[in-house]
């Protein structure tokens, strides 16, 4: 499954943008339901969001699939979907990493958030080894999934809004003041981690399904 020029080339523009639109009026709908006090299975407002069932988390699996599935088709696929696969695992682990590190309460050490936002970013660029135009889509869909969230943040913050896009988590012990708690719980986790981590499992969903996808054409054309 070599990446290749053969077929019409996707746009990563017109490939992303009905998923960031859908991301985005589903982030906006987490807002409302938070706002009105909807359902807290549905739209739980505790800090990190509790596993909501309406929020844009999923939405990076679901895509990373789509976008796979749609750049494989326009011959845009990689050379191996087995390093794809292992190179968005590693990935995966590294932006976990950088989050003990970030966020975990030991080691402690100066700058042990920079550090771990570092090695998030780091693990975020691993999938591009292997399946640079998935990669780069993820990206972009991250970054427009991600920045209406930072902005929503932002408010919610300034305002006191008491739902997942204000509250502080348990035992936080960063800054208090408004601009060093936006950047400690909003601005840096959304442009950094979420980014990374829609990186990495999109590029691990959109893999295996590509591969599953290949073999079931190899079966068929097998059989025929």
């Amino acid at each position: 499954m070599t990446e290749t020029n053969a077929g019409e080339r996707l746009s990563i523009a017109r490939l992303i943008m009905m998923p960031a639109l859908i991301t985005l009026a589903v982030s906006l709908l987490r807002l409302v339901g938070e706002l009105e006090h909807w359902s807290k299975v549905l739209f739980n407002p505790t800090a990190g969001g509790g596993a909501a069932i309406v929020g844009i988390t999923w939405l990076a699996f679901i895509f990373g699939v789509y976008f796979a599935l749609k750049l494989a088709g326009a011959g845009q696929g990689p050379a191996s979907t087995g390093k794809a696969i292992g190179f968005a695992v590693l990935g995966f682990l590294l932006v976990f990493a950088g989050v003990f590190l970030a966020f975990g309460p030991k080691p402690a050490f100066p700058g042990k958030m920079v550090v771990g936002l570092l090695v998030m970013a780091v693990g975020g660029a691993v999938p591009f080894i292997s399946w640079p135009v998935l990669a780069k889509a993820l990206a972009a869909y991250g970054y427009a999934a991600r920045i209406p969230v930072a902005v929503i943040m932002f408010f919610a913050i300034r305002g006191n809004w008491g739902t997942h896009y204000d509250v502080l988590p348990p035992g936080y012990t960063g800054p208090t003041s408004f601009w060093g708690e936006y950047l400690a719980i909003g601005l840096l986790p959304q442009l950094v981690f979420w980014v990374a981590f829609t990186i990495t499992t999109g590029s691990l969903f959109g893999s295996v399904a590509s591969a599953v996808a290949h073999r079931g054409k190899a079966a068929a054309h097998a059989t025929s």
